[in-house]
């Protein structure tokens, strides 16, 4: 059954009034901006560093932890946006440091743990009495080697969970780490040296430069600007997906606050003062208090917006760091191994199974993440086009659709279809083909109305906010922006929030 919802879909001059007026991210927006935040000259581990915590509250202090073989390091802090194009506002720079060349861990022989024990080079207050600064938002740490003139990221984000906004961006800082092979080690043999991946990463470490075959500016910002390539034939993958909307969200005013999805795991309402929850571009490591909390928010009407793939695939553990104590500075994710290696799969315990890190649709976990989203992975890697099947739906109103109904290159890098026994009411709005191993297979974009009335959306594709922003492109992509992909997300946006024109 199909079942379609009528929604007012406003125009673009609506849009601007709506999107625009007064939020403090339209206003910080309007603050010039300064391009000084790309890297020129990429680091290997000449500088390079990490913060004591992915996110902090406005106000609380933040360490970082710096390595170098400079005898001098510069950091310059810029929160990140659109800013008249420049792409990030410098808020504080001039912070010169002493160089420090810190001590290298070595693998836990054991679950290849690779923890940093480092000394504290600087300690960012974010304690303010002007309302206008460290406004919350996905912040970098620009470190440059004074002799060198190497530089890396230190990359974290700024809460304000005193302050409702329209939408909640999620940073999916587990997936960075799952990826993240600083010292050798992630959790996937491919890039792990010799192999030899490991079941446990540390936050307490950097992060490692993409190694994409054109390049790639993101050293030490994770999955932010770019990802880490996990194979040889998979370079579209290093491309990024997350700055691109934050990028669009700023650039047209929305109100938005941010978190990482640690904040998601540690608070049950973390969704309070925010009309929906936004996860995007590549989202695939959850616990399960992600998962409870994130459906705790659908059960109070707060609208999920999947601007993702391969969105909770594999379950994960977080544990204190095994140096200072810390909560969640730890990722547990045995992964394909769980069944065998897994301790909590190994204690004759029955009452720990649904906490074995395999696939959530896996046994003993038998929790498949379409309940949630509507959809789930199938297919990697893939770069293809999608297609709109249902173009006389609302959430299409006001689009220009090419005659053929095709978002060029959108559907990928990896993609996630509806499988039988989805929730109840679920519509699929895209029906996608593309070729692999032969034959065809299919993506698949959808929404659900939950009974608590949260409207649930997703795109089934990483890469639909390549349809937003064409950064990265044309140095590590093809351009791929598209007036029709921005006019379905304003009517997305608008439909998640329950949002209607004035």
């Amino acid at each position: 059954m199909i079942v379609v919802l009528l929604i007012a879909v406003p125009t673009e001059a609506t849009f601007s009034a709506l999107s625009r007026a007064g939020s403090p991210v339209a206003l910080e927006n309007t603050r010039p901006g300064n391009s000084g935040w790309v890297l020129t000259d990429p680091a290997d581990h000449e500088v390079e560093g990490y913060a004591s915590a992915t996110s902090i509250q406005r106000g609380e202090t933040i360490r970082f932890y710096i390595h170098s073989t400079d005898p001098e390091v510069t950091v310059a802090l810029y929160r990140m946006g659109w800013y008249g194009g420049t792409g990030a506002r410098l808020i504080q720079g001039g912070i010169n440091l002493p160089g420090m060349r810190q001590q290298m861990p070595t693998p836990d022989p054991v679950t290849g743990l690779i923890e940093c024990q480092w000394q504290v080079s600087y300690t960012l207050t974010t304690k303010t009495d002007d309302p206008r600064e460290w406004l919350s938002g996905i912040y970098l740490a620009k470190l440059s080697g004074a002799a060198s003139g190497k530089q890396s990221y230190i990359i974290f984000v700024i809460r304000e969970d005193d302050r409702s906004s329209d939408f909640l961006f999620q940073s999916s800082v587990t997936t960075y780490q799952a990826y993240n092979n600083w010292g050798g080690k992630s959790t996937y043999p491919s890039n792990s040296l010799n192999e030899q991946w490991a079941r446990k990463v540390s936050f307490n470490r950097p992060y490692a430069r993409s190694q994409h075959p054109r390049g790639g500016s993101g050293a030490g910002a994770g999955e932010f600007l770019t990802a880490m390539s996990i194979h040889p034939t998979r370079s579209l993958s290093t491309a990024g997906w997350e700055y691109n909307m934050v990028r669009w969200l700023e650039r047209n005013g929305y109100d938005v606050t941010y978190s990482t999805d640690l904040d998601t795991h540690d608070s049950a309402d973390f969704w309070k003062g925010h009309r929906a929850w936004l996860s995007v571009g590549h989202d695939e490591y959850w616990s399960q208090e992600m998962r409870r909390h994130v459906e705790g928010a659908r059960e109070h009407g707060i609208g999920l917006g999947f601007f993702s793939a391969n969105t909770c695939y594999w379950q994960i553990r977080l544990e204190p760091s095994s140096i200072t104590g810390e909560p969640n500075r730890t990722m547990v994710s045995y992964k394909e191994v769980a069944m065998t290696e897994d301790p909590y799969a190994l204690d004759g315990d029955p009452s720990n199974d649904h906490l074995i890190t395999v696939q959530w649709r896996d046994p003993p976990v038998n929790r498949p993440e379409q309940e949630l989203i509507g959809v789930m992975y199938e297919t990697v890697p893939v770069d293809g086009d999608i297609l709109v099947t249902l173009p006389s739906h609302p959430l299409f109103a006001g689009v220009n659709l090419p005659s053929d109904h095709r978002l060029p290159g959108l559907l990928g890098y990896e993609v996630d279809r509806a499988f039988p026994n989805g929730p109840a009411g679920l519509t699929v709005l895209a029906h996608s083909p593309y070729g692999h191993d032969g034959g065809v297979r299919y993506g698949d974009m959808t929404f659900y109305e939950a009974p608590s009335g949260a409207r649930v959306f997703a795109t089934g594709t990483i890469q639909w906010s390549w349809g937003l922003d064409d950064y990265n492109a044309p140095s590590l992509r093809s351009a791929r922006s598209s007036k029709a992909v921005e006019q379905i997300t304003h009517n997305i946006l608008r439909f998640l929030a329950r949002m209607t024109p004035s």
